[in-house]
């Protein structure tokens, strides 16, 4: 049986402001938030962090699983779902049943057929930089999402805000992308390289990142930059 979310959640926001250090790490702290909110809360399989820019375009950070940043990218894709709701409009959007819920005609089905039986998403804002997207936590079983869920959720979506509005220079935000960018380009190179899953190719950045002690983003750098390095040698041969 696993522990009571509650007793959990201070250990949980320990581990997150150790990460808010000025300057504020930006791209580790979120990860940290999305991370621990997975792992205070048992009902919860995945999350992500949606982040409206200033081009109206809206990016995933810090996903827990490439299940997270595919559900979310989907929903962008749509035009549906609730990330996109609560990230744009309404505070927090509730979806305790996705396959049966006649708001996302096309997402819910989606989502259902990978796996997905509920999801909950939270606005947040920074007042520093009106910053605004939402926090989104995907469940595996529909009716997952419980009072638990609702009341911790929306303190990590704040712990979210707090750390958007401690990031002091713009490059911060653009590393956060460019860590995105960078993992997923790692990933995509790890799956053929050694053909791997997605969720394979993921953890094995996890575990190396975590064996040797090294950021998740210098791990995907390092990948890239042999393989470039690989196909430069190559061409001059």
């Amino acid at each position: 049986m696993g522990l009571d979310p509650l007793d959990s959640l201070g250990t949980a926001m320990s581990k997150v402001i150790a990460t808010m250090h000025a300057p504020v790490d930006m791209p580790a702290t979120l990860q940290a938030i999305t991370s621990a909110t997975v792992d205070t809360l048992a009902n919860v399989d995945y999350a992500s962090i949606s982040l409206t820019r200033d081009d109206r375009q809206i990016v995933t950070l810090a996903p827990t699983a490439p299940l997270a940043a595919e559900a979310d990218a989907m929903q962008y894709q749509l035009g549906e779902g609730p990330c996109l709701e609560a990230a744009l409009e309404e505070p927090v959007v509730l979806a305790e049943d996705l396959a049966r819920d006649a708001r996302w005609p096309s997402y819910g089905p989606w989502a259902a057929r990978a796996g997905l039986g509920s999801q909950v998403a939270f606005q947040f804002q920074a007042h520093h930089g009106h910053v605004r997207g939402a926090l989104n936590l995907y469940c595996e079983q529909p009716g997952a999402v419980g009072d638990p869920t609702m009341q911790i959720g929306a303190l990590f979506a704040n712990q979210v805000a707090i750390t958007m509005g401690w990031a002091r220079h713009e490059e911060d935000a653009q590393a956060a992308l460019q860590t995105r960018d960078q993992i997923g380009m790692a990933i995509g190179i790890l799956m053929e390289r050694y053909k791997l899953t997605r969720d394979g190719a993921f953890n094995f950045l996890v575990r190396t990142s975590q064996t040797g002690n090294v950021k998740l983003r210098e791990v995907a750098a390092a990948i890239i930059n042999e393989t470039s390095q690989g196909a430069d040698a190559a061409l001059d041969g």
